[in-house]
Formats: structure tokens, C-alpha cells, sequence
């Protein structure tokens, strides 16, 4: 079993609050929210502009932070995934807040007229955020920038087992903001613990599904709203009669990117029956023209840690033992069990049955379960007999197909003839649905997770409601039976 070499598991300091030192920052952040008037388009926009730029400025060392903890990570995936993803979101969100702020007119009843109506936005107060370590960039900044396009004050905690990034993190946004508007909390899984526990306005956690339900447990006591972003096996379905040679490059990029430690990649593929041989050589082929080799090549990236390298190699062999086909893609056949990082060739599993692990959990590796399918139906009855998942991808030209699978599906997004890229879509909501998770954000619907909306009406000066009050007579009964047909 791979041992990474101890110049790999060093840890970056931990300067971890106690409890009570957590209550303290909340507190100080609410104070201060209170007393002060919310924050103004112009203030918010140079939040942003300050968030944008420490992204810039600390490009590089975000990317050699991000490798260190993995051991090894493409600079071009954190490049493009971490840090380009979320200047473009902050970019999104500068150029529509003016937008967004705007007091939002409703009509009003006849039967209240002249009153008027409207809805306001306000800021939440302070807004909670645990981070996870797949994309420990993206995924704390995003958030970040879209609790305070809304007005927010917030704490951070990011993951634990990125620790060099979550300390870059730290330092970054202590240089940008002040710690009553941002502050970050750094430590294991006791002071996550007693974060998700912190009576915050609005409490948002992107993770596993199994911590998502004690992050949901851990905030009901204080009645906290939660947004969950979470998981689940993403499935990925091949129409009979769509070229593969266009589906096979998306899923190789969906599934390996960031050693599919994705939580939208696809978890597994239903192949049309009597393809299955042709798409796996496609498949070998495109891995070989990605990653002619794997061991030393800047553009693969490696798994997290032990722990995870561990679990996935024990799901394959549980995989090999159960029956089902196990194809390692090793262009260079090369030994990857002295490595200095925990690199695992991408793998297809064939054939896969039920009672396989890998088949029953997230996989968050590079391993792709492939499993053929008749009929169109079979496909979506195989989708819909499982927990509903974080995204779902079809590559199809049927139109009529395309409709079918989407109106009889139900996934927290969709790709069509593509992979991942709804995400990348800022006027689209990212979200899960049940298992897969609650709320979304991005873009607009960031702004509004992270608002109240307050409804306000307007009385007008002359209005018919003092006719309707008590002592009650004949007026009331008329205007009731004229209401009330």
C-alpha cells in the first residue's frame, strides 16, 4: 500500500479558536452588523473588487498551496477550476447587483387598492460557510462573494484536509477585510463541529451527504436556515445513435478532471447495449491523448490523502472480487506504487452489479462504473430508482429524447451533450435536490440565499379599509358577497 513520503505529510500550523472563542467572533460580527446601516451598492462592489484582486494577486501561491495538499494538483485545474470559476462569478455578481438591490414592486389586490406593495432585500446578518477541500478555493470564495454582494458579514471555515490553503485563506482576507466583516476559522472536525452549532442568520455547507445531515442536525437546535450542497452519483446516459466519438472527450474531461474529486462529475455511464466494447476503447484512447502519462505529469492531479486513496482502492478490489471487469488506463504502464503523491490510474469498472460499494456511494475519484442499457426507459426507470443526484448528463440530438429525460427525471442540474458546465453558468441556480441537497446559489440566486426578503406595503392615504372594521354591517356584507362568488 503507497506511503507518502514525510516531506508530503507535514502539517501547516493549527491555530484553531476554542468554542468560546468562536461565540466571540460571531458576536462581535452581529454588533457590528446592527449598528450599522446596510451596506451601500458602492461599498458591496468594493468588496468585490477586493476579493477579485487578492484572487489575482495570490494566484500562485493559491496553486502551490492547493498542490502541496494534495500532493500533487494541476496549476492549469486550480487555475481553472479554483480561481478563474470564481473571478468570473464576482465579475457576474459586480455587474448585476445594482440590479439585484433594486426595491421589487408587486401588484396589489383590487380589493386593497390604492395600497401599494414591494419587496426589499435586506442583508441576513451574519452568514456561516464550511467549505469543503475538492475546489478549497472555489468553493469558500464563491459563497463568500455572494454573502457579500447580499450585505453580509461572514465566517469561514474551510476544510481541514487542505490545511496550507485554508492558512493562505486566513492571511489573504485578513489583508482585505476587517475580521468583524470576514473572518476565517481554521481546525479540525471538533471546531467544525461547534461552527455549524453558532446561531447564524444563514448557515451554508458544501460536503458529503452523511456530514450534510449533522450539519443539518447541529443547526435545527438554533433554528438556523442551512443551504446544503452536497452529492451523490451523478449519472451520465449515452442515446442510442449519438456519435461517441463527441461523448467520449466531455466524459473523460468530466470524470478526470481533479482525479474526479468533482461533486458534479460523472459517477457512472449507461452505455447503449452493444457499444460497450467501442466505448471503451474511445475511452482508453482519449485518456492516452490527455494523459499519455501519469506518474509525473504536471496535468494529472492525485488524490487528497491516504484515507481516500485507500478507500478507493479498496472499492475496486471489492469491484475485481465481485465479478465485474476492472480496465486500469496506465499509457506508460507505469508502477504507480512509489510515488510522491497518492496518484491512482483512471479506471473503468465494467459490468458493475448493486451490491458493489463503488455502485451504492459517491465515488469522488478517478474510477467510472459503465453499465449497458435497451431501451431509453430502462436508462431513466435505472436513474429514477435512486437517490435523486447533484447533476445528471445526456448526450443526445433527439429533441423529443431530450424532453423525455428531462421532464422524467429530476436532478439539482443538467448538461445536455456535455459535462459540468452548467455549473460554470452564473445565471443558473447550482443546487442539489434531496439527497443531493437544499437551496442553491450562484449568481442571482446567491444574492437572494443570502437576503431577506421583506414584504412592505403601503397604505394609502384614502382607502376603503376603515368600512371594514368593526361593528360590522351591511357595507361588509356586501363587499363579502360580491368577494366570495
Amino acid at each position: 500500500m503507497t506511503q507518502r513520503p514525510a516531506a508530503f505529510t507535514d502539517q501547516a500550523a493549527d491555530d484553531a479558536p476554542s468554542p468560546a472563542a468562536l461565540s466571540e467572533i460571531l458576536r462581535n460580527q452581529r454588533s457590528v452588523f446592527l449598528a450599522r446601516a446596510a451596506p451601500t451598492l458602492a461599498e458591496r462592489r468594493a468588496d468585490l473588487d477586493r476579493l477579485q484582486r487578492l484572487l489575482v494577486v495570490h494566484r500562485d501561491a493559491f496553486a502551490d498551496a492547493v498542490s502541496r495538499d494534495f500532493g500533487h494538483r494541476s496549476r492549469h485545474e486550480t487555475q481553472l477550476t479554483d480561481l478563474f470559476a470564481t473571478v468570473e462569478a464576482i465579475r457576474h455578481m459586480r455587474r448585476h447587483l445594482g440590479r439585484w438591490m433594486r426595491p421589487e414592486r408587486r401588484p396589489v389586490s383590487a380589493s386593497f387598492r390604492p395600497a401599494t406593495a414591494r419587496v426589499l432585500r435586506q442583508p441576513l446578518g451574519v452568514v456561516g460557510i464550511i467549505s469543503p477541500w475538492n475546489y478549497p478555493v472555489q468553493l469558500a470564495l464563491s459563497p463568500l462573494a455572494a454573502a457579500l454582494a447580499a450585505g453580509n458579514r461572514v465566517m469561514l471555515k474551510p476544510s481541514e484536509h487542505t490545511p496550507r490553503t485554508a492558512a493562505l485563506l486566513k492571511a489573504v482576507l485578513a489583508e482585505a477585510f476587517a475580521p468583524d466583516q470576514v473572518a476565517v476559522v481554521t481546525g479540525g472536525p471538533a471546531i467544525g463541529e461547534a461552527f455549524a452549532r453558532l446561531p447564524f442568520d444563514h448557515l451554508l455547507f458544501t460536503g458529503a451527504t452523511a456530514i450534510g445531515r449533522h450539519i443539518l442536525h447541529a443547526a435545527a437546535d438554533n433554528l438556523v436556515p442551512v443551504t446544503l450542497e452536497l452529492g451523490g452519483k451523478s449519472p451520465t446516459i449515452i442515446d442510442h445513435g449519438f456519435p461517441l466519438e463527441r461523448a467520449v472527450p466531455a466524459i473523460v474531461t468530466g470524470k478526470f478532471i481533479n482525479a474526479g474529486q468533482t461533486c458534479i462529475a460523472p459517477d457512472y455511464v449507461l452505455v447503449p447495449e452493444g457499444q460497450l466494447g467501442d466505448f471503451v476503447d474511445r475511452v482508453t484512447a482519449q485518456v492516452a491523448r490527455a494523459y499519455p502519462t501519469l506518474k509525473d505529469n504536471p496535468d494529472y492531479s492525485s488524490v487528497v490523502n491516504q484515507r481516500h486513496y485507500d478507500r478507493l482502492r479498496d472499492w475496486i478490489a471489492e469491484a475485481r472480487a465481485k465479478g465485474a471487469r476492472v480496465v486500469e488506463i496506465n499509457p506508460a504502464n507505469e508502477h504507480l506504487e512509489q510515488q510522491a503523491a497518492w496518484k491512482i490510474a483512471p479506471t473503468l469498472i465494467l459490468d458493475p452489479t448493486d451490491d458493489m460499494t463503488l455502485m451504492r456511494e459517491e465515488i469522488f475519484g478517478p474510477v467510472l462504473p459503465v453499465r449497458t442499457y435497451r431501451a431509453l426507459d430502462e436508462a431513466i426507470a435505472h436513474v429514477n430508482e435512486r437517490p435523486r443526484p447533484l447533476a445528471l448528463y445526456f448526450f443526445s440530438d433527439d429533441k423529443a429524447n431530450q424532453e423525455r429525460v428531462l421532464a422524467r427525471t429530476t436532478s439539482g442540474g443538467v448538461t445536455l451533450n456535455d459535462t459540468l458546465l452548467h455549473v460554470a453558468q452564473e445565471d443558473l441556480p447550482f443546487g442539489g435536490v434531496g439527497p443531493s441537497g437544499m437551496g442553491a446559489y450562484h449568481g442571482r440566486e446567491g444574492f437572494l440565499t443570502f437576503s431577506h426578503s421583506k414584504a412592505v406595503l403601503h397604505q394609502a392615504r384614502w382607502n376603503l379599509m376603515g368600512l371594514m372594521r368593526p361593528p360590522y354591517g351591511r357595507l361588509i356584507e356586501r363587499v363579502l358577497g360580491s368577494r366570495l362568488k
